[in-house]
């Protein structure tokens, strides 16, 4: 025996594609761009975690954000996470103008949406070009360092102050030497580009100077502060150097643990692609609106669509923002 269900009929049609029904009252381009939302969160959630598992790994040679991060252009000094939280208070007061954009767009007042888009575009390319002097610092360095043959990266303090190698090492022109690239030296082959300093310089230096010590990765979780070796132990430390290091890359690090630059490299990149991406799409509408295609279609629905892409950006680079700076 069967038993038959009633279903009302506006039931029935709600997946159904039926007469205009739309799932939970959204449009088709809303529903994909949310979608697109969840499978992009997801991506970079694995990233996140990644990130995490790796660095509670090698948690006693982690460089510390606040050694790292701590030049705002133009302005000599130190000034720890300055230049990144302006970064984040630049692209979070974009999505506040996006905000506005979209309540503007559904009082379809054209002339609102046109301004709160192009501040939304101004924030974000203020944000990729910060985000690019950030790479281009982080890749140049700060200080400088050596790398033993052990892998260990030895940094160089003075009365407890981390300093540049150029504070204390005397570079000897003598023992210049041209770098190898594909229009000298061998065929078709060029080599990485070369320290200011050689290794003799430096040791030379470190035992010229007493007042100058070595500092390891190593952290002391106590503390949170890297080890400082007596000056016999740095000479020890410094007998082992391979090579002089200048800066960050995929390979080398002067501020501490490779994996680190290679994390920040892709994190910061991966998400430095959809802001970019993001900016595009907004260029794009805000033609659109200037040209009064969506005054035609008589609704604002696609500065609705890219405001929930570029709101997810921002929420993403909060958590890019509290786990790789702050945390």
């Amino acid at each position: 025996m069967e038993a038959n269900i009633a279903v009302p009929t506006d039931k029935k049609n709600t997946w159904g594609g039926g007469n205009g029904i739309k799932p939970f009252g959204a449009s088709y381009g809303k529903m994909m761009m949310w979608f697109f939302i969840l499978s992009d969160a997801l991506t970079f959630t694995g990233f996140l975690v990644a990130y995490g598992l790796t660095r509670f790994k090698f948690i006693d040679s982690w460089p510390i954000a606040d050694e790292v991060f701590t030049h705002v252009p133009f302005i000599h000094g130190e000034f720890p996470m300055i230049y990144v939280a302006i970064m984040t208070f630049i692209l979070i007061f974009s999505s506040v103008t996006m905000v506005l954009a979209v309540d503007a767009g559904h009082q379809m007042k054209k002339t609102k949406v046109a301004w709160y888009m192009f501040a939304t575009i101004i924030g974000g390319i203020i944000f990729v070009g910060s985000q690019a002097w950030e790479w281009n610092t982080f890749i140049k360095g700060s200080y400088g360092a050596v790398k033993t043959t052990d892998g260990k990266v030895l940094q160089f303090v003075k009365d407890g102050k981390q300093i540049a190698l150029s504070d204390f090492v005397v570079s000897n022109p003598a023992e210049e030497r041209v770098e190898h690239t594909k229009k000298n030296g061998l065929w078709y082959q060029e080599e990485a580009s070369i320290a200011n300093y050689s290794v003799a310089e430096v040791i030379a230096a470190y035992e010229a100077n007493p007042d100058v010590q070595v500092r390891t990765e190593l952290i002391d979780l106590s503390t949170k502060k890297k080890t400082i070796l007596s000056r016999e132990e740095g000479t020890l430390q410094l007998a082992k150097t391979k090579m002089v290091v200048e800066g960050a890359n995929l390979k080398v690090n002067e501020y501490g643990n490779t994996i680190f630059a290679d994390f920040f490299f892709f994190i910061t990149g991966f998400h430095g692609f959809h802001v970019l991406s993001g900016i595009i799409l907004n260029i794009i509408v805000f033609f659109n609106v200037i040209l009064g295609t969506y005054e035609k279609r008589g609704h604002y629905e696609m500065v609705e669509k890219v405001g929930l892409y570029w709101h997810f950006v921002d929420l993403v680079w909060v958590f890019v923002f509290t786990f790789f700076y702050l945390v």
